[in-house]
């Protein structure tokens, strides 16, 4: 899969730009604040039908403009398409398929699959269990429908629920008849959720150790684990069991949505014990893992975009990046920088055509 070109219009810092693309390697090279992530989070919008970086859609849309329109052209097992993801203020986002717009953008997750390396992603590390569990689901989902499906119901009756139980605390009632439908539709979608994720990971995990190891160069060992209170209980179960607490919380405490992917390094957890590079590799070893995983399940071998990682990196980790995706599994790549000489050093180690963009 190729993006051609690209062309934004009142998108974050941009008025309107052009691009066209080379099919392997494009670097956008230029000042801080010249919009090079911006450009790649305009290639992320297109296949995830949203930002990267800013989760309040009409914040990227430029200051005092009334919208926002990215437009890409690609190229995919031989066929041409056309997305079109466009916003206006206080309306709903649009995502156009070759002139047609999608009824749910979740029929658009998957169709161009996309893997992103940023200095953002040390918020799995450092953040809650909330940004993990985004990253478990967002991987399945690209090349799982039914699973996107699952979550898109779970979290439905999730919200039904927790309305349910702020509607007893208000009204000082309780009806357990009404809260059993909710209970028993949780353990349903919940307990599908759960076991597709533990599914996930065991075939990720031996995938993402082996990409650490290969960036590392390192001895210590790496591991995933997925922390699940399901493993011991069903779902179902710890509804009841929790049912005084939620009363009281007003709240669901227990399901899917509390589990968490722990990240370990010697079998410590990586956030306390990792060093920084240690932690870089295994935030990269991640997404590269996700990669691999993607292109399996779909076919499709996704973009990559590397956002400001020589800046971030040591030259040895650099130098391991640039001779994986030297590698013909790698499709087409996107890489920001703030030096253009540095970038151009990088990309001549690799034997690929290569585009540099000067903003």
């Amino acid at each position: 899969m190729i993006l051609k070109s690209l062309s934004l219009l009142n998108y974050k810092n941009f008025d309107s730009k052009s691009f066209n693309f080379n099919t392997k390697i494009n670097c956008l090279v230029g000042n801080n604040g010249v919009g090079k992530t911006n450009i790649l989070d305009a290639i992320y919008h297109l296949s995830h039908g949203k930002s990267y970086f800013n989760p309040i859609a009409s914040q990227n849309i430029k200051h005092e403009e009334a919208f926002f329109v990215i437009n890409g052209d690609y190229q995919k097992h031989d066929a041409e398409e056309k997305i079109v993801v466009s916003l206006k203020r206080g309306q709903k986002k649009v995502i156009k398929r070759n002139n047609k717009i999608y009824d749910k953008f979740s029929d658009h997750v998957g169709f161009l699959p996309l893997v992103i390396i940023s200095p953002a992603d040390r918020d799995l590390i450092i953040e809650g269990s909330d940004r993990r569990r985004k990253f478990i689901d967002s991987v399945i989902s690209q090349g799982d429908k039914s699973y996107l499906q699952l979550l898109i119901k779970y979290n439905k009756v999730l919200a039904q629920r927790n309305s349910l139980l702020k509607y007893f605390a208000l009204n000082n009632t309780f009806n357990n008849d009404t809260l059993e439908i909710y209970n028993l539709q949780l353990t349903d979608f919940g307990s599908q959720i759960f076991e597709k994720r533990n599914q996930f990971l065991d075939t990720f995990t031996p995938i993402f150790k082996a990409r650490y190891e290969a960036i590392s160069n390192a001895n210590e060992s790496v591991s995933l684990t997925y922390k699940s209170d399901l493993f011991d209980t069903s779902l179902n179960d710890l509804l009841i069991k929790n049912l005084n607490k939620d009363k009281a919380l007003q709240y669901t405490s227990v399901g899917i949505h509390k589990d968490d992917l722990l990240f370990n390094i010697d079998s410590h957890p990586i956030k306390k014990f990792g060093s920084q590079g240690q932690q870089k590799s295994f935030l990269i070893a991640l997404k590269l893992a996700q990669f691999d995983f993607i292109k399996a399940q779909s076919g499709v071998t996704p973009l990559l975009l590397l956002d400001d990682i020589f800046d971030k990196l040591d030259e040895q980790r650099v130098s391991q990046i640039i001779k994986l995706v030297n590698d013909e599994n790698f499709g087409q790549l996107f890489i920001s920088d703030t030096h253009a000489e540095r970038t151009e050093k990088a990309v001549k180690q690799v034997h690929q055509s290569y585009e540099i963009f000067n903003l």
